[in-house]
């Protein structure tokens, strides 16, 4: 029917319709923000930048409505917006390319996002609308995919507000691939998936809040269920592993032999290697249990304290130039009298950041006269024991993650009440003694609006005790609760990294939605095991350990050969600096010696970085002027190459008159003997035939000769040590 046609009151009601449309109210918070976001206006390379774009500054992502709005409709006179002729305000004309813009042409005059920005400033830029509700929570289907190689998947974001309504935001959310090569990800929300296999968790972002969809692209082929089936499954981590790689159609490598298996666990545990004699001794055990045995045997030896102790100390100490050389020492001997009482890891926690005293009598006191202010201590505190990168929370709601500024510095209030006695800290010397106490006044103000912020957890809640003068004791029981998830979550994914040569969260201490483990069920199992075990760090190791996980080989097989964060085969590590060292010295027969350190002392108990070593600092140990000096360098480099081959304090252990290869010159023992013992001492195992061959020739110029046969060994050794099956942890 003609338009014309229709009887009167039909077309006022239609205009009144069309005019109601038109008019209806648009919410700055929740239809113009989402858009400043998606068209990559108030992201980091634009307008969202700390000091913004050519005079044009937003919060990063919007994290800040009442900034972003002042900064449209109020700031520089309000310049940015035209409410008497809306299509002439510079918000609209920038973005649509009619003025000069550097970030280009960002909308369509005829898109949904222009005219609602256009019905924004017509209706007069509201801030709030009455009943305006909040945005909850946003979610992704699917949250799961598994995805043939070259497949597509078309993602669904829907967005649910405080009054029940929901609302498919998928054109405007923003999406990001954490293995882009392997599963991408378009704007449109469009999952693509490459040609090789693999995983990938794609980021959905919309406005602050996050969701998060995992693809996997299984390996072709088809596998037998009776494999997987057939498989040894020693404890609850086997189940876990072995059901991911079936999952992923990825079969493991076989587990390895004694010698290696052997070798692992000494350097794992106790941070050196076996000794001939005691590889001897479990090599010829007839034991169906000795591996266990063996784990049981080495967690109660005094050096699996210093091995662990010496973790632990690389990120908790100072620099003692900073804080004093007294308080460094006080509190490294804390943290090793703790690993040596084998302490529950929650009392230790606990201790630590509700210390009190001074720092020359209580070690742990130390963290706080080398972290002084609460922003300080609430991201060192936060980082270490539950896995949370808080720093850029500092400045702006975290990008990729739900925490706001409000978050961290209501957390950081718990450490506003800290009073300190004494000299502080005055570098290069600070040798003064300072004491740490619960002050009874201290707060923390928000950084934008200047509100003092009390203290508060990141989530749930804080109990705080009626006699608790100092706040620290609630948040340090709130870490710690066993509700706390992602406390025995931390701590387990880096003793499994410690052991497994990566985590199951990589890097370990970034535990987020956006980041999510490789194998979540398998955390979770090890996390609840470390928990019911009383948080027992000796408990988590032995269940590691004695996995047949643990014991598989390094060498791939076709369907592993690609696998890289699925724990189907060991990642073979460097050994690390001080079990290196350590194992030169067991080796070659000749201690060494540190300043500032007993005699007899090894790498593993040194107490500060500052201590010199050549070895130490080849090898990758952190750099002592570091701020912290945590950071080890892992990879392998040429200087450590060099150092092996050509170090004047190597060549003086291998040859010296009190070493190894001087007492085996002088024993009765047969050449084949004397290689086998090198190669015990060495690589844990005894040589093959090839190998034996070779090391007897080098006697051939006369094996009773003294000089030939000590010349024969020197030599054979520095090959031994020259080599990456010694240099490495396999």
């Amino acid at each position: 029917m003609p338009t014309h046609a229709l009887p009167l009151w039909m077309l006022l009601a239609l205009w009144l319709t069309v005019q109601n449309v038109a008019a209806q109210p648009v919410s700055f918070e929740l239809e113009v923000q989402p858009i400043l976001a998606a068209r990559g206006c108030s992201t980091g390379p634009c307008h969202g930048k700390q000091n913004g774009q050519n005079g044009f500054q937003l919060s990063l992502l919007g994290f800040d409505s009442n900034f972003d709005y002042n900064a449209i409709a109020r700031d520089a006179r309000g310049r940015r917006v035209f409410p008497t002729s809306p299509r002439e305000s510079l918000l609209l004309l920038k973005a649509t390319g009619e003025l000069p813009h550097g970030g280009g042409r960002k909308l369509d005059e005829q898109s949904a996002e222009y005219r609602t920005l256009l019905r924004w400033i017509e209706s007069g830029m509201p801030r709030n609308l009455p009943d305006e509700p909040s945005l909850d929570q946003v979610t992704v289907s699917p949250t799961q995919k598994f995805l043939k190689p070259g497949e597509s998947l078309p993602l669904v974001v829907t967005a649910h507000y405080s009054n029940g309504t929901q609302q498919d935001v998928t054109a405007m959310a923003m999406y990001q691939s954490n293995e882009s090569a392997t599963v991408a990800v378009g704007d449109d929300g469009v999952v693509r998936a490459g040609s090789l296999p693999g995983e990938a968790a794609i980021m959905v972002r919309y406005m602050n809040v996050i969701a998060t969809c995992n693809v996997a692209i299984p390996l072709a082929g088809d596998v037998p269920d009776d494999l997987y089936a057939d498989l040894p499954r020693n404890n609850f981590i086997d189940d876990h592993v072995w059901n991911k790689l079936q999952s992923l159609g990825i079969t493991p490598s076989a587990s390895v032999d004694d010698a290696k298996f052997m070798r692992r666990v000494y350097t794992d545990i106790i941070g050196r290697l076996p000794t001939a004699d005691e590889a001897t001794a479990f090599l010829n055990d007839p034991s169906s249990t000795k591996r266990l045995n063996l784990i049981d045997d080495l967690l109660q030896r005094p050096e699996y304290a210093e091995h662990w102790a010496n973790k632990w100390a690389d990120l908790l100490r100072p620099n003692p130039y900073r804080v004093g050389i007294k308080a460094v020492l006080n509190y490294d001997l804390w943290i090793r009298e703790r690993f040596r009482k084998n302490v529950p890891w929650d009392q230790f926690v606990r201790e630590l950041l509700t210390a009190q005293g001074s720092t020359f009598h209580n070690g742990a006191v130390t963290l706080f006269r080398d972290r002084r202010s609460p922003d300080e201590l609430t991201t060192i505190t936060t980082q270490l024991f539950l896995g949370i990168r808080l720093e850029c929370a500092k400045c702006h709601h975290h990008p990729f993650e739900k925490w706001s500024q409000h978050d961290f510095y209501s957390f950081a209030s718990y450490f506003a009440g800290l009073g300190r006695k004494g000299t502080g800290v005055s570098p290069p010397i600070s040798g003064s003694e300072e004491i740490v106490y619960a002050a009874k006044k201290g707060t923390v103000n928000h950084p934008t609006t200047g509100a003092s912020l009390a203290p508060a957890p990141l989530f749930g809640t804080a109990e705080v005790g009626a006699d608790d003068k100092d706040t620290r004791v609630a948040m340090a029981a709130w870490i710690t609760s066993p509700e706390n998830d992602y406390f025995a979550q931390t701590m387990a994914n880096r003793i499994w990294a410690d052991m497994m040569g990566r985590g199951i969260v990589e890097p370990v201490d970034d535990l987020r939605a956006t980041n999510p483990p490789s194998n979540g069920p398998l955390l979770d199992a090890l996390a609840d095991h470390f928990r019911e075990s009383g948080f027992d760090i000796q408990e988590l190791i032995r269940a590691i350990a004695a996995s047949a996980v643990y014991s598989l080989d390094s060498v791939p097989n076709e369907r592993n050969v690609g696998d890289t964060r699925n724990f189907s085969r060991r990642y073979r590590q460097r050994l690390r600096a001080e079990v290196l060292m350590d194992s030169v010295a067991e080796v070659t027969g000749v201690e060494d010696n540190f300043t500032g350190m007993p005699a007899g002392s090894r790498a593993k108990e040194i107490w500060t970085h500052r201590i010199t070593s050549q070895f130490l600092d080849a090898f990758g140990r952190p750099d002592p002027n570091q701020d912290p000096p945590c950071e080890r360098q892992e990879q392998t480099t040429v200087t450590q190459t060099l150092h092996l081959m050509n170090s004047k304090t190597m060549q003086a252990k291998i040859t010296s008159d009190s070493g190894r290869a001087a007492d085996l010159s002088k024993s009765d023992l047969k050449p084949e003997e004397v290689v086998r013992q090198l190669y015990l001492s060495t690589y844990s195992r005894l040589p093959d035939d090839a190998e034996l061959e070779f090391g007897v020739s080098l006697f051939s110029g006369g094996p009773t000769d003294p000089a030939v046969r000590r010349d024969a060994i020197q030599d054979l050794m520095w090959a031994l040590l020259n080599t990456p099956e010694f240099m490495f942890k396999d």
